[in-house]
């Protein structure tokens, strides 16, 4: 079923609502993460010189953006949570821009690479394609998407107050594909598990 415009509001704003409220605790939480593995997955694709232009689209509350700017680059963060954006800001002294997933302005042909981390799964399905495109287009030409979700069976809807889309492995690839990109790797985690015990669906993809 479409979801009208009203639909897609209602989504963000939800979604959002509830980072907003959570967002301290969301930070403490996710504080000591270990996701260097996917770090290290985006930046071994970049072709070129370092320092690298990075988009962390989805920064949360910028943990990653410091690790980012540790390592030498460029980061810039996007969220669409006001408290978040202000966090990533604070905390890491990087560019952070506060902009909706579902109404993005982006710079054309501008980062080396993308880490979109646990955040793509919050885009409906029927947007899914146009908001790829404009990731797409933000990258310079060979630049590189990292993306990691919670894999599923392709369905997608209410998890609690947040609003999510569980794509298997076949789905996606054909989104990115459809979209431009061109597959690098893909992997599950956490890493040393049981396929049952690996709950993300992490891939790398280039623009072609």
């Amino acid at each position: 079923m479409k979801l009208a415009p009203d639909d897609l509001d209602s989504i963000t704003a939800t979604t959002l609502g509830h980072y907003q409220q959570v967002a301290e605790d969301f930070r403490q939480g996710t504080r000591d993460h270990d996701v260097s593995q996917n770090i290290d997955a985006l930046l071994r694709h970049i072709r070129g010189p370092a320092p690298f232009r990075v988009l962390d689209f989805g920064c949360g509350p910028g943990r990653d953006l410091q690790t980012f700017t540790r390592l030498g680059h460029i980061a810039i963060g996007l969220d669409g949570c006001e408290r978040f954006t202000q966090m990533a800001r604070d905390d890491s002294g990087c560019e952070v821009w506060q902009q909706d997933f579902l109404k993005l302005d982006l710079p054309a042909s501008h980062f080396d690479g993308i880490f979109a981390n646990a955040v793509l799964f919050h885009i409906p399905r029927q947007e899914l394609p146009r908001v790829l495109k404009q990731l797409h287009a933000s990258l310079k030409d060979g630049g590189v998407l990292f993306s990691s979700n919670p894999r599923g069976d392709n369905q997608e809807g209410w998890n609690g107050p947040r609003y999510g889309a569980y794509h298997d492995l076949a789905a996606w690839q054909a989104l990115l594909t459809e979209a431009g990109f061109v597959e690098l790797e893909h992997y599950y985690r956490p890493a040393g598990l049981p396929r049952e015990q690996q709950p993300w669906l992490a891939s790398v993809w280039r623009k072609a």
